[in-house]
């Protein structure tokens, strides 16, 4: 049976284009022009995937979200042709599981829809996670490269675990600093910044192109497992 892929967007050139990627990837697509009748559809439809529009004609995309996240943990992708950070961070911190701002392309952002699926299955939560020869244990909290381990401090470790517990989800500076520091930390983003520093320089190949944590310019880190 096919997954099921609803489209909010009052824009039928966007949700055409939407159409014709995500069948071609073997979801079942449904539309809704409007805030309320999307969240009617994922209601009934229960859909795998919801692709949301930031600007709604009854409604903010963000209203919608918030509704959403009354009941359903359904993930989430915003869509926007505003490049502001400011909205962005609230689609992430509001519970949306990632963005593509418009215009994308097909295959970033089907790349973003899979990670974003990824994460509805914590039942195949990993306890080890391989990348390259970088191996991160989280059962015995020991993290090796090429069979030789790599000494983090609790704060790196901390960090590295949640990363690697939301592959490929964007996680904005405010999330990082409050689930590692706790919510009086949430503004000391210089803070956050050594730290990721002091990491790369442990766990990536190259720490000056670093390619499994990247940085979402104004709104936080991504995770790269799959690069």
């Amino acid at each position: 049976m096919k997954p099921v892929a609803l489209i909010i967007d009052d824009e039928v050139q966007i949700r055409r284009l939407l159409r014709v990627a995500l069948e071609g990837e073997n979801y079942q697509v449904h539309e809704a022009e409007t805030g309320q009748l999307g969240l009617v559809q994922i209601a009934n439809r229960k859909p795998a995937i919801v692709l949301l529009d930031l600007g709604l004609p009854d409604m903010e995309g963000l209203e919608v979200l918030k509704r959403l996240r009354e009941w359903s943990e359904t993930p989430v992708i915003v869509l926007t042709v505003r490049d502001d950070e400011g909205e962005k961070v609230a689609a992430l911190d509001g519970g949306a599981d990632d963005y593509v701002t418009k215009p994308f392309g097909t295959p970033e952002l089907l790349a973003r829809l899979r990670a974003a699926q990824r994460k509805t299955r914590p039942q195949e939560e990993v306890s080890v996670f391989k990348h390259d020869d970088l191996v991160v244990d989280l059962t015995a909290h020991v993290v090796t490269r090429a069979g030789r381990e790599i000494k983090l401090t609790g704060t790196e470790y901390a960090l590295l675990r949640l990363f690697v517990q939301h592959p490929g989800r964007v996680l904005t500076h405010r999330y990082i600093l409050r689930e590692i520091w706790g919510p009086k930390s949430e503004e000391h983003r210089q803070y956050l910044r050594v730290y990721v520093t002091h990491l790369r320089q442990k766990i990536e190949v190259d720490s000056t192109k670093p390619r499994l944590i990247r940085t979402e310019s104004g709104v936080g880190y991504r995770f790269n497992p799959g690069e």
